[in-house]
């Protein structure tokens, strides 16, 4: 089980990046991303959610309105925008949101003849690094370019697995895509750990 003591503790470096990804739905990906990101700023750390999910739960769950977002990951994305000019400030003192909205959607399609990119989010990410302690990216429930533009920024992966069987052969899937990343693309890309979510535990 994975604690986020740890990783503050031992793993702790300027502008740490995160992604928070398993491309199986409804493992608690987003709920996750957004606790962490939470712990953090409420830690003391100055922390950037990243919602890199079309679905953008993780900007209605912080506490936003998504159909009020007029500037996304999306025109970051497209390199229509800057990710400091996105950013917006949450309820939680040191939490910001890199917000998400449906525009999302389109961009894989408009990306699929674009130099590098697979980097468009490490390029944006990596300008802002000295000013902030951690980037968590919630990722989309696909093995997309989305989720390869996270996979190719971060410097590891928190795999968030339901308590069931079946759970697990997502992650073998997730484990080989982190594999075939690591060795083409991020060279540095770790798995921070393994999150297990909707766990039932017996009663004492």
């Amino acid at each position: 089980m994975l604690r986020v003591e740890l990783f503050i503790t031992y793993w702790y470096a300027m502008g740490k990046i995160i992604t928070v990804c398993n491309q199986k739905g409804g493992t608690g990906k987003t709920t996750s991303a957004i606790n962490i990101a939470t712990y953090l700023a409420i830690s003391g750390k100055r922390v950037v959610l990243v919602d890199l999910d079309p679905q953008a739960n993780a900007t209605s769950g912080i506490g936003l309105n998504k159909h009020s977002v007029t500037k996304s990951t999306y025109h970051v994305l497209l390199e229509e925008a800057e990710l400091k000019d996105i950013l917006l400030a949450t309820a939680v003192p040191n939490l910001w949101l890199a917000p998400s909205n449906l525009d999302l959607t389109g961009a894989e399609v408009e990306l699929v003849g674009a130099l590098g990119r697979e980097y468009r989010l490490k390029r944006a990410l990596q300008k802002e690094k000295g000013n902030y302690d951690f980037f968590i990216i919630d990722s989309p429930p696909s093995l997309s370019l989305l989720t390869i533009n996270g996979l190719c920024a971060a410097d590891s992966v928190i795999i968030p697995v339901q308590c069931e069987y079946y759970a697990l052969e997502g992650l073998t899937q997730l484990s080989n895509t982190v594999k075939l990343v690591r060795d083409n693309l991020n060279p540095n890309l770790a798995i921070e750990g393994v999150l297990l979510t909707m766990a039932d535990l017996p009663k004492k």
